[in-house]
């Protein structure tokens, strides 16, 4: 995580956040179905528009106060030995960031989750999550101390349900002790599986809204992105971005901060907002 920041008063610091998740498909553009199959060999060799992609993605980001990033490289041969959390933490003009590398390929592909942010996180962890085959996990930060801190949980879920329902159980332990909490990411499931997992809404009483849809890019169909937020806090909007970066749409959402939540962090953070 990087240390530079500009320090400001806390009275400064924003009564809310601009939030986005983005599932980067490491910088592949998909944009029918038949480019699973044409546009593959990009998942293992460098793209010349590659690049250029990545600071099309990095300018739009400049907007927003923390952002999830799901399969993004963390600097191999596939990205041209570009680690893309850094390079869009860079392009963004972002003081902190955090690279979580989940499934290690060597020269070949660095598959990572990332974390971008304005503020100053107090602690920042990282989870490998449960399930048959690795390289799924989940990044934890936390802004502030104390019962009252902002705790957001950025996660890449597993395309089956039986992991994917192991891997939300986790999650939920993590989560239950907690009250300021948002959970961010491709969660690989609809609005209605969320719901029907009792255990994790037990940990994470959320607000009734409908998230937008966001998959597949090109003719969202369904809602699998998503920002979830407890209901100590409160969502001013919700929007999908029509950006066709990857195969997924980013989704973005601002947040309110409360008073005592505001009060737990400490003085040097600054955000945009």
């Amino acid at each position: 995580m990087s240390n530079a920041t500009a320090a400001a008063p806390a009275s400064q610091a924003p009564r809310s956040l601009r939030l986005l998740t983005c599932n980067l498909q490491v910088g592949i553009h998909t944009s029918a179905y038949h480019h699973y199959l044409t546009r593959s060999w990009q998942h293992v060799l460098p793209h010349p528009k590659r690049q250029g992609r990545l600071d099309l993605i990095g300018d739009t980001l400049r907007d927003y106060d923390i952002v999830g990033l799901q399969e993004v490289d963390g600097g191999s041969f596939r990205s041209g030995h570009v680690n893309q959390v850094e390079y869009l933490a860079k392009r963004a003009s972002f003081p902190h960031h955090y690279q979580q590398l989940n499934r290690n390929l060597g020269r070949v592909a660095q598959h990572s989750n990332g974390l971008l942010s304005r503020l100053t996180p107090r602690q920042v962890d990282e989870y490998r999550l449960p399930g048959t085959l690795p390289g799924r996990g989940a990044i934890h930060a936390r802004f502030g101390d104390g019962p009252d801190a902002l705790h957001l949980v950025v996660a890449h879920l597993a395309l089956g349900h039986r992991a994917r329902t192991r891997q939300l159980d986790y999650l939920s332990e993590l989560i239950q002790p907690l009250r300021h909490v948002v959970v961010m990411g491709d969660l690989n499931c609809t609005p209605d599986q969320i719901n029907a997992h009792q255990r994790f809404c037990r940990a994470l009483p959320l607000h009734p809204v409908a998230m937008p849809l966001s998959y597949p890019a090109w003719q969202p169909r369904r809602a699998l992105d998503h920002i979830l937020i407890s209901d100590a806090l409160h969502a001013e909007r919700f929007e999908v971005l029509d950006r066709l970066f990857s195969d997924h749409l980013p989704v973005a959402v601002d947040i309110q901060l409360p008073t005592a939540c505001l009060r737990s962090m400490p003085d040097d953070n600054n955000a945009a907002s």
